[in-house]
């Protein structure tokens, strides 16, 4: 049975100029192991990579329904990939399968959760 789906976009230009102030944001929107995987990207895929995971969480957030905030913090969502490159969601509050999508385009990021039971 489906939770709840989430959706979200966002625009790169965004996370360019974050990332353009040292590792602060990135540091608190992802977990160590996405920190990691993001330290080994450079350029325009450490941005896509930012990007994906922060709006990976937002989609999760929507699709819990309570957007990111004292239910659901960034740190209790992770988004890494298998051996084929496919992104893998896990959580901390909710045991269910995840489904997550995430698709770049050149000056936007958009991302889809689904939720089951």
């Amino acid at each position: 049975m489906i939770k709840g789906i989430g959706v979200d976009i966002l625009d790169l230009s965004r996370i360019e100029k974050i990332i353009a102030k040292g590792d602060s944001f990135a540091k608190k929107v992802l977990t160590p192991a996405e920190f990691s995987q993001y330290q080994e990207y450079s350029g325009r895929r450490q941005v896509e990579y930012l990007g994906g995971r922060f709006s990976c969480k937002e989609s999760f957030s929507k699709a819990w329904g309570t957007g990111i905030g004292k239910a659901v913090s960034f740190q209790d969502v992770e988004t890494l990939q298998n051996s084929l490159g496919q992104p893998i969601m896990t959580s901390t509050k909710f045991s269910g399968k995840i489904w997550v999508s995430i698709s770049h385009e050149k000056r936007y990021v958009i991302t889809q959760v689904l939720l089951e039971d």
